[in-house]
């Protein structure tokens, strides 16, 4: 293979599909130094790929963000081709057609017949086998995934992906080429979804899961999940975003590559709305309802005026505790400090997992009178209260007002073990174990693609850390033990490390 240095060597690029994934590639590319030839089979299609790109490095001139002589130079090094031969003198050649596996290996076959022996072969594939597309070729060790994300010059991160025959100095070649793109370049294993999407499979199935299961309306879901977690955008808000015609083929795609794996379970609510046309924000309809663009708003509750005469917080999880004592404490309300509630006394459990009715139970409480609070979770933007099925209205009153008395909006919800935010984060932490147990990527390079390529407010590992393993791994066996669903078994490499106390950043030696 390439035996020059990917990171500073004047090297020939060609990129073969003109379409925006390409152009984005041909764009930074073309910035870092990096001679680019670029070839579509559409006739003129590579002619106005160039184009275009020549008028995005003016605008950014114009803009201040590109030295005028640098978008000059950056230009220069664009050419259309028009042939496939025009490639044979390239040092490496990236594929950005439509996602066929067919097209795709047809293409490579041609390729190899046309370039250098040493040139390696990359494609930007988002969802099917890196080894698969190599398959059948004569040298099968060059070809590696080089996996950008839309759009490419935002996005800086890329995925280095090794096929089961890819020579290892190939994806090494390609990860001096990402970094010299200016990009964050991370190392998979050719797995489905390789890090990014594989890792992505929690955040959206949880909250269709709890969707289904009643526990909240699907804004009430995203409001929790951006105030108390992070999240930039709520899931449903996302799916919107990203378009159900987008989204719900990769949960079934993943889901059924992994053979059914529970954790990547999809729901029927998806589907249906597939087939009803309703994809999301570009239709004008999804989750939510659109009009010139604007989603449609869901007004919260007024303030309640109800206040409980007294409060009584149970001590079986004791930082919950000392939470939940504090907050009541500056709110103003009274606290029953009784070894058992007062016949008036508004109950609040603190679960780690468990279910308010499982905790009212426990502790022989009354269950009309018992909620729970969430205190894993930020409480300083939004406060999350679950009743049991039996909580009186009066009681879930008398706690929204209580926990909203310093105008901190409160989401009240039905029983779920695990409310919402533990149940969505601790699954996300659960994949991403899982995929550094199976040694699919580092676990730093887990962290470092999932923040750059889907925006958490964290590595999930790192979240994990932060958490506390022994919190989330208590959090998905109360899941499992309450459900009874395999979907929330978790990851060995979770188990060990929260046994050992350790980081779940640990790789082994």
């Amino acid at each position: 293979m390439q035996t020059i240095n990917a990171a500073s060597d004047p090297l020939y690029l060609a990129i073969v599909g003109a379409g925006t994934m390409g152009r984005g590639i041909a764009q930074i590319a073309a910035q870092a130094g990096v001679q680019v030839r670029l070839f579509d089979a559409k006739a003129g299609a590579a002619a106005q790929g160039v184009k275009d790109l020549a008028d995005t490095f003016e605008r950014l001139a114009q803009k201040g963000k590109l030295d005028p002589q640098a978008a000059a130079a950056a230009t220069a090094r664009l050419q259309p081709v028009e042939a496939l031969t025009d490639l044979a003198p390239c040092n490496v050649v990236v594929e950005a057609v439509v996602e066929d596996l067919a097209v795709k290996r047809r293409l490579f076959a041609e390729l190899e017949e046309t370039v250098r022996p040493d040139c390696v072969l990359a494609t930007n594939t988002s969802s099917l086998s890196v080894t698969a597309i190599a398959a059948g070729l004569k040298h099968p060790q060059r070809v590696a995934g080089f996996h950008f994300f839309n759009p490419v010059p935002l996005m800086k991160i890329v995925e280095v992906v090794d096929g089961l025959l890819t020579e290892p100095s190939v994806g090494d070649f390609l990860l001096q080429l990402g970094r010299r793109f200016g990009h964050t370049a991370v190392r998979a294993k050719d797995t489905p979804g390789f890090i990014v999407n594989h890792a992505g499979r929690g955040y959206g199935t949880e909250a269709l899961r709890l969707l289904a299961e009643g526990v909240a309306e699907f804004h009430q879901l995203d409001r929790i999940l951006r105030d108390t977690a992070g999240f930039k955008l709520g899931p449903f808000e996302l799916m919107d975003l990203t378009a159900l015609d987008v989204s719900h083929p990769v949960m079934e795609s993943i889901y059924h590559q992994y053979y059914e794996e529970p954790r990547f379970r999809p729901q029927p609510l998806t589907r249906q709305m597939l087939a009803a046309g309703l994809v999301g924000r570009k239709a004008g309809r999804g989750f939510y309802r659109y009009a010139d663009g604007q989603a449609e708003r869901f007004d919260e509750a007024p303030a309640s005026p109800a206040r409980p005469p007294r409060v009584w917080v149970s001590r079986r999880h004791e930082p919950g505790h000392r939470c939940v004592v504090a907050l009541v404490r500056a709110l103003g309300g009274t606290l029953d400090e009784g070894a058992r509630p007062a016949a008036d006394s508004l109950c609040i459990v603190t679960p780690l997992g468990h279910d308010a009715t499982t905790c009212a139970a426990a502790e022989g409480l009354d269950a009309r009178r018992t909620v729970a609070l969430d205190t894993l979770f930020e409480t300083g933007r939004r406060r999350v209260v679950m009743g049991t099925p039996l909580t009186s209205a009066e009681t879930r009153e008398q706690a929204r007002g209580l926990f909203g008395a310093d105008g901190v909006p409160v989401s009240v919800i039905r029983d779920s073990a695990g409310l919402v935010a533990p149940r969505v984060v601790a699954t996300i932490v659960n994949i991403a174990c899982e995929i550094a147990q199976q040694r699919i990527a580092a676990p730093a390079d887990i962290d470092r693609a999932v923040t750059l390529g889907l925006g958490y407010p964290r590595g999930p590992l790192a979240w994990g850390d932060q958490l506390g393993a022994p919190t989330v791994l208590t959090v998905l066996e109360q899941l499992h033990g309450t459900t009874g669903d395999p979907r929330y078994r978790a990851s060995p490499w979770l188990k060990r490390r929260a046994q050992l106390g350790v980081s779940l950043l640990t790789d082994e030696e």
